[in-house]
């Protein structure tokens, strides 16, 4: 389901005030470790707000999300105190770990590793142009089938041959 209007509103409020918070509390940085506030989704009755924190160079997690749970009736009251004339009631909080930083990187690395393995394996073949042509063709890009470089077949003309295709 998607968001409605006002719950994207007061999303928008609570990152902008809940990372202020988070500054002016000391909880910006954990344990040598960094924490920032990715998101904030809203119930559609504006009782529960999910917000979500991305944690860089963080040695322990849990206990991370531990000590800010610890703090979390000290974040709420401040928040209450900046948004008091915005809404009707203060939604409860419940932190979440965003992992999506992580997942990115896991899914980089396979790429990379993945993009390794064809041009080590075609390099040999064609020479060494195998990675940017191998990878341009693989992507199914617009420029693949019935741009003037490409004839009806599909076959790569060179540049000067352009024609009729």
């Amino acid at each position: 389901m998607q968001e409605s209007k006002r719950q994207k509103q007061v999303s928008a409020l609570l990152v902008q005030e809940l990372s202020d918070i988070f500054q002016r509390l000391g909880l910006s940085m954990i344990d040598g470790g960094m924490v920032s506030l990715t998101a904030v989704r809203m119930t559609p009755d504006l009782l529960e707000a999910r917000v979500y924190l991305s944690l860089f160079q963080v040695k322990d997690v849990a206990a991370t999300m531990k000590k800010i749970e610890e703090r979390g009736w000290e974040i709420k009251k401040e928040l209450a105190q900046r948004v008091k004339h915005q809404l009707r009631r203060i939604p409860t909080l419940q932190y979440l770990y965003d992992d999506t930083l992580e997942h990115a990187d896991k899914m980089e690395a396979l790429f990379r590793k993945i993009h390794e393995g064809k041009t080590g394996g075609e390099a040999g073949k064609t020479g060494g142009d195998a990675g940017k042509d191998g990878a341009h063709e693989e992507a199914g890009s617009k420029e693949g089938r019935g741009s003037k470089e490409h004839g009806a077949t599909g076959e790569r003309k060179p540049r000067g041959e352009e024609g009729p295709a």
